[in-house]
């Protein structure tokens, strides 16, 4: 895994794990790999791949089943969804239409844009 210097590494070991949960590779209700075992994967001190789980499990996204390991909630590709969702309503999305009205870029464009993405 490669890691960016502007996040810290556990917020980037919690993406990935959502995005393996979006994705369909890790589906709800599957064991996830230990926190060794993919600190080992990723190359990093099992520490971080535990804060990492820490903060997934305070989200109700995986949960800690003593004894056995981490398993992915029934509930977590919604709740993940609705995170990602309000986070790009409210951070991504204003900030990306402050840089197109500073560059001069049109509604016009943007919803041309939109449709090309849907329309694919």
């Amino acid at each position: 895994m490669n890691f960016k210097e502007e996040k810290p590494i556990y917020l980037q070991i919690e993406d990935y794990v959502c995005e393996q949960i979006l994705s369909g590779k890790w589906p709800q209700g599957e064991r996830l790999c230990s926190v060794r075992e993919l600190a080992a994967q990723v190359e990093v001190n099992p520490n971080t791949v535990q804060r990492a789980y820490t903060e997934l499990s305070d989200k109700h996204v995986i949960e800690n089943k003593r004894g056995i390991g981490f398993y992915v909630t029934a509930n977590a590709v919604e709740l993940i969804q609705e995170e990602h969702r309000q986070y790009l309503l409210c951070h991504t999305l204003p900030s990306l239409l402050k840089k197109a009205k500073l560059l001069n870029i049109s509604k016009e464009e943007i919803v041309s844009i939109c449709q090309n993405i849907e329309n694919q």
